[in-house]
């Protein structure tokens, strides 16, 4: 207080608290955020999310977001109504500008969706802003940044610029060596293979095969531009040309096979040969001019002007021989007269036409002795040596070579086979020389034939020889034949591409392009791929749900022009995986059940069925309250409950009970599916109406009209308002009251007590009549109750003074 002096001053305390209240003045803040330094202010993170390339949404909704998108309200005392969301969240700008197309974000929960699949080569990323505001009309927005990317799927088949390639390699190229793109060998051969999966600045990492010729060619490994290269010698008189297919793989597809050919350009690396080191010759002193003494045959594999070969005569022929320097034929020389006794050696030298610098050559040494006239010579052949090429196609009958000898004699000539033909396929005409074809020819037996032939004058030693060496040529007279031996019943799992599914394998045993074989599909080539192996895989994932199982017919034909071919039917058998989740028969089920049924009692069988050959669905209760109620037999889908409910404690609000069930497939790796059920508890009859009294008591006239009200009885039902059970309605008891009961009605809704007829009564009459109150439940329930009614005397009966007042 204020006293005059401090000392008598008294004092009193207490403790005042304040509360601060919060009002709302701060937004929404993203959480994760990190605090900017020297600042209250907290950035909030970048969101992250992933989708792999053309996914279905429906497989990945929602997206996983990291961390997950979320929001507070920084006025933390202050919450929204039960009804509202508080925090709503919005997709505000974003690149590329199409991701509406793509991409939603609801805005109560922040979950982020997939709408469509997308394709990695036209986005790798989105960049989204995204809001948070609150919802109460004060919205005080924040915001975030969110970064989608885009997952490649190597959904891209590698490919070559380039459907063929035609390669050029010198015979004498060494180890290392590259292929050349050109035939005079100025340029290196470029093989490019891109994958629309990788930018095409960039090294696609291919991986390239060779289906054939992997042990003289090898391919760069690495790069967008590739190379072939020699990894040992080629020999163009052994192979002039090698044809293969190359596969370029991204370790999951597979390209189309392109054809490589490569020819071998001719060296010259083959030097003219004799057939013998020296020869030996007898003429006659009285052979003409120009007449033939031997002919010289050099070979030599090269081709062009590598294996053209020219022939001279080095020395020894002392001018009395001559050679012609492109056949090889020696003979006497104009206007030479040979001597008895004489003997020379000629030198002679055969060389190919290859520039000087590199042109090779050999000889040989002809001896030749000069004899008196002979008037018993053998006939000779015009060549000691014929080479001859016959398709295998050719006729029988044909006139192959005219092997006519020469008798200077002018004695009749034999001809015979003397040796090399132990199948006689070929016959010599004993009398003229003709060499023809007696049998058909098969190069795949016999390829070629070397004939001793010989011509005879019956003359004592009047024999010679010559030699018909024949190369049999290759005509298209063999279809490929498969190999039985590899399986035909195959099989590949379901829902996966390029896939291994099996491979064939053809031959051909005819020579060159007759006898390359090639592949394809002539079933289902939408759905499988065969490569130049024969390997087959999936080209696209297959569901086994939808088709088990595949007749390929596999087609394998030659190379040549008019192709032969021959076909293949295999069996694909498409393994099953778990891809599919349990389906239930409806999406909602809707079940009454009667109020107090007992606890146990199954209301419900649910049903789920699942694609997949293995379905061992299990059953489950996925609203957590309504396990409280109800149970379900995982196996059998059995619903039932698991205690007894009463209709008039739930109210008629809380008297349908709805929730989910879900049925999970054995392995639980695929979502389950999901059903709806409603339980409907059906109120039972409980209760019977009550009278409000025992007893009612009524007076009437004696001469009351018709329908006189006398009195109402009531009746009340406990049972919940509104229902049938509930609903209480009146009729007279005619079989208690039948006399008063044709007097007297009670009215079936209201309870009013009526005359049933204009009464003549005798005053003073007391009329019993039963009243019964009955409900609409199941079973009907009733009671009654007594009603009595009084005749009164006309002088106790109470009279207005006026009519109207």
């Amino acid at each position: 207080d204020r006293a005059p002096y401090p000392a008598s001053r008294h004092t009193a305390t207490t403790t005042l608290t304040l509360d601060v209240l919060d009002g709302d003045d701060l937004g929404p803040m993203f959480l994760p955020c990190v605090l900017v330094n020297n600042t209250r202010d907290c950035s909030p993170v970048t969101y992250r999310a992933s989708i792999p390339e053309l996914i279905e949404p429906s497989k990945l909704n929602p997206l996983n977001v990291s961390p997950p998108i979320r929001a507070v309200d920084q006025d933390r005392n202050i919450q929204p109504p039960s009804d509202r969301p508080g925090i709503l969240y919005f997709i505000l700008v974003g690149q590329p500008a199409v991701y509406p197309e793509f991409f939603s974000l609801n805005k109560t929960t922040a979950e982020l969706r997939l709408l469509k699949p997308v394709r990695r080569d036209l986005y790798q990323s989105f960049s989204l802003v995204i809001k948070a505001e609150q919802d109460n009309g004060h919205p005080l927005p924040a915001f975030a940044d969110l970064r989608i990317d885009v997952l490649d799927e190597n959904n891209q088949a590698p490919y070559f610029q380039q459907p063929s390639y035609q390669g050029f390699i010198s015979e004498s190229a060494p180890v290392g060596g590259t292929v050349s793109g050109r035939a005079n060998l100025t340029a290196p051969l470029a093989i490019i293979a891109l994958d629309n999966d990788i930018e095409e600045s960039k090294d696609p990492q291919v991986r390239i095969t060779l289906s054939d010729y992997n042990t003289v060619f090898s391919i760069t490994p690495t790069g967008i531009t590739r190379y072939l290269l020699l990894i040992r010698p080629v020999d163009r008189e052994i192979q002039t040309n090698y044809t293969f297919t190359m596969v370029a793989s991204d370790g999951v597809q597979q390209s189309t096979p392109v054809t490589m050919n490569i020819m071998v350009i001719d060296a010259n690396d083959n030097t003219p040969t004799f057939s013998q080191v020296s020869y030996n010759i007898e003429v006659f002193t009285n052979m003409q001019a120009g007449e033939t003494v031997i002919q010289l045959t050099a070979q030599d594999a090269d081709e062009g002007l590598n294996g053209l070969v020219t022939y001279t005569i080095l020395a020894g022929d002392q001018g009395h021989f001559v050679i012609s320097n492109r056949t090889g034929r020696i003979t006497i020389a104009p206007g030479v007269t040979l001597s008895v006794g004489r003997s020379y050696a000629l030198t002679v030298r055969a060389s190919d036409n290859a520039p000087e610098a590199e042109r090779r050559s050999s000889i040989t040494t002809v001896y030749i002795e000069v004899l008196p006239p002979n008037n018993q010579s053998p006939p000779r052949f015009p060549l000691t040596t014929y080479n001859l090429e016959i398709s295998e196609a050719m006729r029988i009958g044909a006139i192959l070579l005219n092997l006519q000898a020469i008798d200077r004699e002018l004695d009749p000539i034999t001809y015979h086979i003397l040796s090399g033909d132990p199948q006689q396929m070929f016959n010599l005409s004993q009398t003229i020389g003709l060499l023809m074809l007696a049998k058909a020819l098969d190069r795949e037996t016999t390829d070629q034939y070397r004939l001793i032939v010989t011509a005879s004058d019956g003359q004592p030693g009047g024999i010679s020889t010559a030699t018909v060496s024949i190369v049999v040529t290759d005509v298209n007279d063999n279809d490929p034949s498969f190999d039985l031996t590899l399986p035909r019943n195959l099989s590949v799992q379901e829902e996966r591409a390029n896939l291994s599914v099996g491979q064939v394998r053809a031959t051909d045993p005819d020579a060159g392009p007759n006898g390359q074989v090639r592949y394809r599909l002539l079933t289902h080539a939408s759905l499988f791929t065969i490569n130049a192996n024969g390997s087959i895989f999936t080209a696209v994932p297959l569901d086994r749900e939808t088709q088990s199982q595949y007749d390929l017919v596999v087609e394998a034909s030659d190379g040549a022009v008019d192709p032969r071919r021959t076909i293949l039917t295999l069996l694909v058998q498409v393994l099953d995986i778990n891809d599919n989740s349990p389906v239930f028969s409806q999406p909602i089920y809707t079940v009454n059940v009667p109020e107090n049924t007992p606890a146990g009692t199954v209301i419900l069988r649910l049903n789920a069925t699942d694609a997949d050959l293995i379905s061992n669905i299990t059953y489950r209760i996925r609203t957590e309250a309504a396990r409280q109620l109800f149970a379900v037999d995982r196996i059998t889908g059995a619903l039932s409950v698991l205690q007894s409910l009463d209709f008039e404690a739930l109210g008629r609000d809380g008297a349908n009970y709805t929730f989910q069930v879900e049925a999970l497939d054995y392995e639980g790796v695929l979502p389950p599916g999901m059903a709806t059920v409603t339980v409907r508890i059906t109120d039972v009859n409980d209760y019977t109406p009550v009278f409000a009294r025992p007893l009612y008591k009524g007076m009437v006239a004696p001469n009351a009209e018709k329908g006189t009200l006398i009195t109402t009885v009531l009746a009340t039902d406990q049972d919940p308002p509104g229902t049938p059970a509930s609903m209480v309605r009146y009729r007279v008891d005619q079989e208690q009251s039948p006399y008063s009961g044709s007097i007297f009605d009670v009215e079936e809704t209201t309870g009013r007590v009526v005359t049933k007829v204009n009464l003549n009564e005798v005053p003073s009459t007391t009329f019993r009549l039963i009243v019964i109150a009955f409900d609409e439940g199941q079973p009907v329930k009733m009671n009654t109750t007594l009603v009595e009614i009084t005749v009164l005397q006309p002088s106790r009966i109470p009279i207005f003074t006026e009519e109207e007042y």
